[in-house]
């Protein structure tokens, strides 16, 4: 028990950290001030991203290293390694039991022999990816995360037009090394409550 509330305290505490930065970064790793979410979608979404992290830590505790959970308007994202498929159905399980859930997206995948060679080339793509829509002035790059597993690629975020969307799948497709593309971004006019 106390070790569950010490993994759990840990968890709060380095969360805590990343909303206190200047650029005043929720769980989504979205910008507030370019995020075209209301304030309190944000929050709505940050608490329910912290909840099922926390709960996954509780559950198994390297799950808080190789599972990533991101929320949008509702919306849940899972990526990450696990060990055994059954994991892969009791995360999404536990996903789906999240108060305000109204999607959930898994792209998890099972655990491989570790490849110093596969997970460089993984990190080689997430940053080639990154930096192109950092420079490319059509995409709010702020906006999106980049996720490479076994060099599937996965993207997250929220694109203000069809054609911002469009340059993403363009830059990916760019990269030499990267095999197949998994995006789940959402238009800004697809979410529950806009800006005003």
């Amino acid at each position: 028990m106390i070790k569950n509330l010490s993994i759990l305290f840990l968890l709060i505490f380095l969360n805590s950290c990343v909303g206190s930065s200047t650029s005043g970064v929720f769980g989504t790793g979205v910008s507030v001030a370019l995020d075209p979410r209301t304030l309190g979608t944000q929050i709505d979404d940050s608490i329910m991203q912290k909840n099922l992290q926390a709960r996954l830590a509780l559950l198994e505790k390297s799950y808080l290293v190789n599972v990533s959970v991101k929320v949008l308007d509702g919306r849940i994202f899972i990526g990450g390694r696990v060990d055994e498929p059954e994991e892969k159905l009791k995360i999404t399980k536990m996903a789906w039991e999240t108060k305000g859930t109204r999607s959930v997206k898994n792209n998890i995948t099972i655990k491989q022999k570790f490849s110093f060679k596969n997970t460089a080339m993984d990190v080689l793509i997430s940053s080639q990816l990154r930096t192109a829509l950092i420079f490319n002035k059509k995409v709010k790059a702020a906006n999106f995360n980049i996720d490479t597993v076994n060099q599937v690629t996965y993207i997250f975020g929220i694109a203000h037009s069809e054609d911002e969307k469009k340059e993403i799948v363009q830059e990916a497709k760019q990269i030499v090394d990267l095999k197949r593309l998994v995006t789940s971004i959402l238009m800004v006019s697809d979410l529950s409550r806009q800006k005003e």
